[in-house]
Order: C-alpha cells, then structure tokens, then sequence
C-alpha cells in the first residue's frame, strides 16, 4: 500500500493544483493532505476534494513541517496500512512514471530506507548533500562564505554515474521512505519547526545503519519556497533556518559549547548586516 502526504499551510491554490495532478495516479492508493491551521479559507477549499482515496486532515494549530507531516504519516500508517510513503511539498511537478519507477526501486533493494529523486530547482539540479559539520554551518552564516560551505557540502558530479547514488541527506521537497524506518524512528523531530528536517533524517538514517539513495534518471520539478514565501518575510524565515541549525548541531552532530557559539555569533553578523542591507535599500529609494 503505498500513500502521499501534503502539507499545506494558507496556499490552497498550489495545494489543489498538486492534488490535480496526481489524485488519478493508480500508484497511489491513498493521499493524505494536512492542513496545518491555515487561515485563508483552506480547508473549505481543500474538503470539496474529500473522497475514499484522499484525505484531509486539519491541525488544530501550525506546530511546524514535522509536526504536519507526522500527522498526516502516522494516518496513513495506523489507519491506511501503509508500507511505503511519500512526503511531497504541495509546489512540485512530478510524473506517474516517476513515482512508480521509485516505488519499484526502494521495494526491490533492501538497502535503500529512503529515496530521493533528482531534483530541478531554480535553476539547479539538487541530487542531495553531505550531512554538515557545525564548522560547515558556521562558515554557512557568513554571507561572504555561504557559497564555498555550501559548495563542500555537495558531491562531485561523477558519483551520479550510476543509475542509483547512495548520499547522506536527500532534499526534503520530494522523496519516498519506508513506512517501518518512520515508526523506528519515531517519526519527523517535531522540535523544529521548519528546515534541517532532512539532516536530522539523513543523521538518524546513518546512526542506525540504514541509507539514503538517489534515483538519478528520474526528475521532478521544484517551484522552491512557493508556499514558505507567501507566508514568511526573508529574515523570519533566516531565524526559522538558524533555530532548526543550532538544534541539530546541538542535538545530533554533538557540536562543543565554543561551537554552538560560534553559531550564534555568525548569525547575529549575518542579521545585522541583512538590516544594513535594508535599510540602505530603503534609503536609496
């Protein structure tokens, strides 16, 4: 039994549009959408969609990405039975061909707990990252660094040769995971609320001798932060992103005391400067 599940939080629209696109897929047997308490009117809109193969769940508040999607996993796991799960953003483009072809995949290797496929975004291709370092994630709060950390983070192009790639962390947008790997684990961290949900999956994955892969001939599209942009300005979201990284270096990576420091230091640098930056903008205007 394999299910989907959908976050949507005050954007209806995209949400409606990815339902559209996939609610006829046979490979799917059950598509759960969560609602995370919008406030738009989304779950009117959401309801008329209802029936015996999709299911709308409603948060009684907006307790954060994790939060949401264990909502909706935990449903189609005790309720639907389901032995297989994709977790989807709601501003993705992906083929019927695509989702079977991963399906086949992580059902017939034992190896692979969590699948991802190749993903276009804003213009680039993400194929999935090496967990960072909490000198990675320092260096990463610096605006005139940010690249070169990122940079390190990525693996070479020929380690994609193959048809299938093993990696440590697999984006969050898109990717598919054993139902009995998400109960073992105990699901999604719930302590954060937006971001590094992925490094925290990729951290327990490989802490537990289970790994994550790469379907590299399949594609799917990425409209990035469609449905994040309409609900959070560029600094909220800046926070958001540093909270999940101190937590996780703290929490998983065993970062020092000096370390979780140097975390907050580069971050203040960096939100200083972002007010700078703005405030000269406004001036020039």
């Amino acid at each position: 039994m394999i299910g989907i599940v959908v976050l949507n939080y005050n954007d209806y629209e995209t949400t409606i549009t990815f339902v559209e696109q996939i609610k006829d897929y046979s490979c799917l047997q059950h598509i759960c959408i969560v609602d995370n308490a919008s406030t738009d009117g989304s779950i009117e809109k959401l309801q008329l969609y209802q029936s015996h193969k999709l299911h709308i769940i409603c948060s009684k508040s907006n307790q954060g990405y994790s939060s949401g999607n264990n909502l909706g996993a935990k449903y189609l796991i005790e309720e639907r039975k389901c032995d297989y799960i994709f977790i989807s953003n709601p501003d993705i483009e992906v083929t019927e061909k695509a989702m079977e072809e991963m399906i086949k995949t992580i059902q017939e290797n034992n190896q692979v707990a969590l699948l991802g496929p190749t993903i276009y975004e804003n213009g680039e291709i993400n194929r999935g990252w090496k967990l960072p370092s909490t000198t990675n994630d320092i260096l990463s709060n610096l605006p005139s660094i940010y690249k070169i950390a990122r940079k390190k983070l990525l693996y070479k192009e020929d380690k994609y040769d193959t048809a299938l790639t093993k990696v440590d962390v697999v984006s969050g947008c898109f990717f598919l995971i054993k139902s009995s790997i998400l109960k073992e684990f105990n699901y999604f961290d719930e302590n954060t609320f937006l971001y590094y949900e992925e490094n925290i999956l990729g951290m327990k994955l490989k802490a537990n001798n289970y790994s994550s892969f790469v379907l590299n001939n399949i594609r799917v599209i990425h409209h990035h932060s469609v449905s994040i942009d309409k609900s959070f300005n560029h600094l909220h979201k800046i926070k958001i992103l540093k909270e999940s990284q101190r937590y996780y270096q703290k929490n998983y990576n065993n970062a020092s005391f000096i370390g979780i420091i140097g975390l907050y230091i580069t971050y203040y640098i960096y939100m200083v400067l972002s007010y700078i930056t703005i405030a000269l903008k406004q001036v020039v205007k």
